[in-house]
């Protein structure tokens, strides 16, 4: 069986139990990092030296680093579903999962200071720089998702995985939003899939 190793209120954790609940796999989730600890002890450095969840164990094979462990996933057991067979239209769907890297930074200054910061601690600076790229980012995501159902294209795909995850965390957030109806029509796509309910629709923390 696999091991999924890694907080359920991680992003990154939650791409992978997402892509695994989505294919039907079964697996063991095992908690690790943050307030559960053991991502420094000596056997998960063995397995992982950087010391971050989340981190895969399918038999022999162990992984780290997110968006690889989803692709992995998608390629080995998701073929005919989340892994698409024309590498033109796999290509398409995969480079939003490295798009999202960009997006990440300033999400976080935004979720850590609305979510992990003490109101009277926030600086309200640094959060609303970050909602200002965040804004500009779903700008382009918009654009895109006005030709296209899915960020994968015409079918749900892993493209919409890691963007999914953060998504999540930024209609959450009591902040400020502008409208981008084509983004907004897919999250609510999103928050239809019972594997997105499960595993990504987590109290934020």
């Amino acid at each position: 069986m696999l091991k999924i190793w890694g907080r359920d209120n991680s992003t990154n954790v939650k791409k992978v139990r997402w892509c695994a609940t989505e294919l039907g796999l079964p697996y063991e989730h095992i908690l690790a990092g943050g307030k559960f600890g053991r991502n420094h002890d000596a056997d998960f450095l063995a397995m992982n030296p950087n010391g971050l969840v989340p981190c895969l164990q399918d038999d022999e094979l162990v992984l780290w680093e997110s968006n690889t462990i989803v692709r992995y996933l998608a390629a080995q057991y998701g073929q005919g579903s989340l892994y698409l067979a024309d590498a033109k239209a796999r290509a398409s769907a995969e480079k939003w999962m490295d798009w999202t890297m960009a997006f990440s930074i300033p999400f976080q200054s935004v979720f850590l200071g609305m979510v992990r910061t003490a109101p009277e601690k926030r600086d309200m600076s640094v959060i609303e720089a970050g909602i200002e790229r965040c804004e500009k980012l779903f700008t382009i995501i918009d654009m895109t998702l006005a030709k296209q159902p899915w960020l994968s294209g015409e079918t749900f795909g892993i493209g919409d995985i890691p963007l999914g995850c953060y998504a999540y965390g930024w209609f959450s957030m009591d902040i400020p939003r502008q409208t981008h109806p084509h983004l907004e029509r897919w999250y609510q796509q999103l928050t239809q899939r019972n594997a997105f309910k499960q595993t990504v629709m987590l109290p934020l923390s």
